[in-house]
């Protein structure tokens, strides 16, 4: 509701595409729960130290012990909360972004891929009648496969061989044995394992809950230190506390915030969804031209050898040799 209100006042459309898009998108999620939960914990530290020193007044040595903190334990509770909370967290930022990077190099090498199995299916393939079939193939498995961040690898990968795009590439492909497509299928089905096992989730959502846990079990023990302190400063020691406690928890919630960003698959700032588009424009481009059975050589103006006709008259020798040899 707040990101829709957002949205209508600066005139951003976060369901759009757009790099802005994602990035206001992943601001709100992240600096406004931050800001909203550090300004609710300035408000009740106050009431959550006055009431702890009510429970604890019949024992006034309870309250000397704590104000002045003789005993160190409540710091060393502190610091071993804060030691284990930052070294889970570190890890854990660590971690998640070494798998977004690892999503980043399958994603390249998967794209890179696919526009050759375009390139060889258009040269064996092109002016027969299965020719608009294997294209749909391909476009098929670019938007039912390789655009398909949010889905579960798992799934994806479990698909029944007749399900499969890549299956009936070769199957159309192939006459009585492998055809030249078949190598250049292999190396993409490898890509596309490598970009499934890079978007698994390797930590469970309970991972993620033991992050939070931690996080208020360091931030529990300030409430008692404040009601120790209102014994010497009294009520206006409390609001100065509040004021760095509601700090520490605005910073404490934005990482915790920031490490689910990294979690998520897809959706974000901190993901691979523009990158993606960018990288499957010029191949989702090419796709729509052939099946719309424009000539992609003269429609360029380019060809893949220079700009004269003997390149397009050696492209054309080199379709008719592997249409024969695609007879075979």
């Amino acid at each position: 509701v707040a990101a829709s209100k957002i949205a209508k006042k600066y005139g951003v459309d976060f369901n759009a595409s757009s790099e802005a898009g994602l990035n206001a998108l992943t601001l709100v999620r992240v600096g406004l729960p931050a800001a909203l939960v550090g300004f609710l914990s300035f408000l009740a530290f106050p009431a959550m130290s006055l009431g702890l020193a009510s429970v604890m007044t019949q024992n006034a040595g309870t309250l000397t012990v704590l104000s002045t903190d003789s005993s160190q334990f409540v710091q060393n509770f502190l610091t071993v909360a804060g030691l284990l909370f930052s070294i889970l967290v570190g890890q854990t930022y660590y971690f998640m972004y070494q798998q977004q990077e690892m999503v980043y190099y399958a994603l390249f090498n998967e794209v890179t891929e696919a526009k050759s199995l375009l390139e060889q299916v258009a040269l064996v393939c092109q002016g027969r009648s299965m020719y608009p079939k294997v294209l749909g193939s391909i476009q098929k498995y670019v938007t039912q496969d390789l655009k398909k961040l949010q889905a579960d690898p798992a799934v994806l990968l479990s698909a029944r061989p007749i399900d499969d795009p890549l299956e009936t590439i070769m199957y159309l492909t192939s006459v009585g044995v492998p055809s030249t497509v078949y190598e250049t299928v292999k190396s993409l089905r490898q890509a596309r394992a490598q970009r499934l096992g890079a978007l698994q989730r390797k930590l469970p959502q309970v991972h993620m809950l033991l992050l939070w846990f931690l996080a208020a079990l360091e931030l529990s023990s300030f409430p008692l230190l404040g009601a120790g302190t209102q014994t010497i400063g009294g009520y206006n020691i409390l609001t100065i506390e509040g004021c760095l406690f509601g700090v520490m928890t605005t910073g404490i919630v934005m990482t915790l915030r920031v490490v689910g960003e990294l979690w998520r698959p897809a959706g974000g700032a901190y993901n691979v969804d523009n990158v993606l588009k960018i990288m499957v424009r010029g191949l989702e481009d090419e796709l729509q031209a052939r099946l719309d059975g424009k000539n992609i050589s003269t429609m360029a103006g380019v060809y893949p050898s220079g700009t004269s006709s003997s390149s397009a008259v050696g492209t054309a020798a080199a379709t008719t040799t592997i249409d024969a040899e695609f007879m075979k």
